[in-house]
């Protein structure tokens, strides 16, 4: 197991950490109970140590968070990292480098594990013991941060192997590239008024219903943001869909409606109802995307198999290359500007696809 320092003054590592760049990332949270993921611990390593930096402490992590900004981070599979911290801090990393997507680019298979990638680089069997672990309790015993620190020993010794094998094909400017994607503000933003996309059902609504469910998707979600409460903690998904199809203009109605808290309907029922009452004004040309046609289909496969033989003859997985969802996606929306059609991808196989188009 590895060794670690237990950092409960995160200000006080910072003269350690500036002479160190880049720094293994890695992180543990919590979010059963909260809308935004709460940030546990922060483990980090050098060439020379190994961190374990509680956020949770009453001091100030300005000073802490100016510093780890200010490197390049080697991370594993780390776009929820990323997020758990750029929403904490409200910043990024100066740079970024993902093992995983490093690793897809060698040939290794998609989305391998940390623990994976630990035993083919190291021949080394990482215990996960503690994946259930309750990071938001104080005192973290030994055995747990001990096991966090194993999270990041590796990072480092990794990112070097990788960084040799990827030279040496000419190959890090891809990863590079790739790893750079999961700095995108963009990603981890929320944007209320985009909350209709994640409400399960209403990709077929159509007319006034899916105008009231666009509304209610919004409410619930400002709701969920300023509560920092989960979504289905305020209305369940099928209850909002029930709002939006039944569309109660009454306080009565409403209460008719299943699984409407109690105390919801007293603190918000007169704005659920003029949520709902100002949808009915709303453009409702919306349509449900329409499915492939045979021809799109065709295409999809045709793309897919060009996609497999320049996969091939790389000797990496045909999804690092181009996912069937993003073909497909490409394919219905017809944008230019995918992840497949641009970059260190559109000479290998970008300008192909478009000719397909």
């Amino acid at each position: 197991m590895p060794q670690y320092t237990l950092v409960d003054r995160p200000e006080t590592i910072n003269a350690e950490l500036g002479a160190h760049d880049p720094i293994g990332v890695d992180t543990e949270f919590m979010r059963e109970k909260t809308f935004f993921a709460q940030l546990c611990l922060v483990q980090i390593s050098t060439t020379e140590c190994n961190y374990c930096v509680d956020p949770l402490v009453d001091y100030g992590l300005s000073a802490f968070w100016d510093t780890v900004m200010g490197k390049t981070w080697i991370v594993h599979s780390g776009r929820q990292d990323i997020e758990v911290v750029y929403q904490t801090s409200h910043r990024m990393p100066a740079g970024l480098f993902d093992t995983q997507i490093a690793a897809g680019l060698l040939g290794h298979i998609p989305q391998l594990g940390y623990a994976g990638l630990v035993n083919e680089f190291f021949d080394v069997d990482l215990a996960k013991s503690h994946t259930r672990a309750n990071w938001a309790r104080r005192p973290l015993s030994d055995a747990v941060l001990r096991y966090a620190a194993e999270d990041v020993e590796y990072l480092l010794p990794a990112f070097d192997k990788i960084v040799e094998s990827l030279d040496r094909k000419g190959r890090l400017a891809w990863a590079k590239e790739d790893s750079a994607l999961l700095l995108d503000p963009v990603l981890y933003d929320t944007d209320p008024n985009l909350a209709i996309a994640r409400l399960k059902g209403a990709r077929e609504m159509r007319g006034p219903p899916r105008a009231a469910a666009t509304r209610l998707a919004a409410w619930r979600e400002n709701e969920a943001l300023r509560a920092n409460r989960p979504r289905q903690w305020i209305v369940r998904d099928n209850v909002l869909l029930e709002l939006a199809a039944s569309r109660p203009a009454s306080s009565s109605e409403l209460a008719r409606i299943d699984g409407l808290p109690p105390g919801l309907l007293r603190r918000a029922g007169d704005e659920l109802l003029a949520t709902i009452r100002d949808a009915a004004a709303d453009d409702d040309d919306y349509r449900p995307p329409e499915r492939p046609n045979e021809a799109q289909k065709a295409l999809l496969k045709e793309m897919l198999a060009e996609v497999a033989r320049c996969a091939m003859d790389l000797g990496l997985a045909g999804e690092t290359l181009a996912s069937k969802r993003e073909l497909s996606a490409v394919i219905l929306s017809g944008d230019r500007n995918s992840r497949v059609l641009s970059g260190w991808r559109r000479e290998l196989i970008g300008e192909r696809l478009i000719a397909l188009l």
